[in-house]
């Protein structure tokens, strides 16, 4: 059975592109191009790794990684950002 990975990237150029990649390297990727998507297939789906945009309309990633992780750390978490700010990536990993 093939790794499950959500995307949660809105973003339409990066969300096509990781799922292509991922797709043709043998994985089960699943997009979602809202945060409101990205939490709902979270948490009612199992997926082994998780790649989180940070800037997603509605619901932003990190209070995404900080609801989810409240509930559960099961899934390994990538986090995808054009954030500059060193704090702002920081932020994401003391949650």
């Amino acid at each position: 059975m093939a790794l499950r990975i959500l995307i949660i990237e809105d973003d339409e150029k990066i969300g096509a592109t990781l799922v292509e990649v991922f797709t043709r390297e043998g994985y089960a990727p699943v997009l979602a191009r809202t945060g409101e998507d990205g939490f709902f297939r979270w948490t009612t789906g199992h997926f082994e790794l998780v790649i989180l945009d940070l800037g997603l309309p509605g619901r932003g990633g990190m209070e995404i990684l900080a609801a989810r992780f409240a509930v559960s750390r099961e899934s390994l978490v990538l986090i995808l950002t054009a954030r500059a700010r060193s704090s702002s990536m920081a932020n994401g990993f003391t949650r």
